[in-house]
């Protein structure tokens, strides 16, 4: 395995949470130590993005965001990674279309929150992505139902494992997605932004 990139065994089933976590927060940590949880996953890698294609602004330096990713994500099940900027890619598809030939025999999940769920079909090749992976979509305030009744939702309907099926998603047959419900938390990253505390930080 090249230098700097996560060990997995074949066999693993490893849930992939990715975003610019400009700044990670708790919530961040609350929908991964869901997912390992409900998904039976043995881990969970943190990929930080270089940047967010669909944001207008870059995030703060690579540096910065991982160490506060360390700080907030200590749990020893979890990987923080820079893989997208050691793979040299920014779409998912195309990150994931690199990634999973370098681990063969790996059962990977894409998570993500219920309000990437609103906006799936905006990323780049993202039919693509439901085509490589399995997809495990968690809550968010104000997105269940939002996310239930996304143009992602609609066209990948047939596709969905209901929740009491979730430990089945990562062996599952793709495409596939799952929802499920969890606590809420309303924090986030553009409201820790707001407040000035990240900047400080950086």
């Amino acid at each position: 395995m090249r230098q700097g990139f996560p060990i997995a065994q074949p066999g693993m089933r490893i849930g992939i949470l990715g975003g610019s976590f400009d700044p990670a927060h708790e919530g961040h940590a609350r929908i991964t130590r869901e997912a390992l949880r409900r998904f039976g996953l043995d881990r969970v890698w943190w990929m930080l993005s270089p940047g967010n294609p669909l944001k207008a602004h870059g995030p703060a330096p690579m540096a910065a965001r991982l160490r506060e990713a360390r700080r907030v994500m200590p749990d020893p099940r979890v990987d923080i990674t820079d893989l997208e900027a050691r793979l040299g890619s920014r779409y998912t598809a195309q990150t994931l279309t690199r990634l999973l030939p370098l681990y063969p025999g790996v059962h990977f999940v894409w998570l993500m929150g219920a309000d990437n769920l609103v906006q799936f079909d905006r990323w780049d090749n993202w039919q693509q992505i439901l085509d490589l992976v399995p997809v495990g979509v968690l809550a968010r305030p104000g997105s269940r139902m939002a996310a239930r009744r996304s143009r992602a939702a609609q066209i990948y309907a047939q596709a969905r494992l209901p929740a009491t099926q979730a430990r089945a998603l990562p062996l599952a047959r793709r495409p596939a997605w799952c929802f499920i419900d969890m606590p809420m938390s309303d924090l986030s990253s553009s409201a820790i932004r707001a407040s000035g505390a990240w900047r400080d930080k950086t």
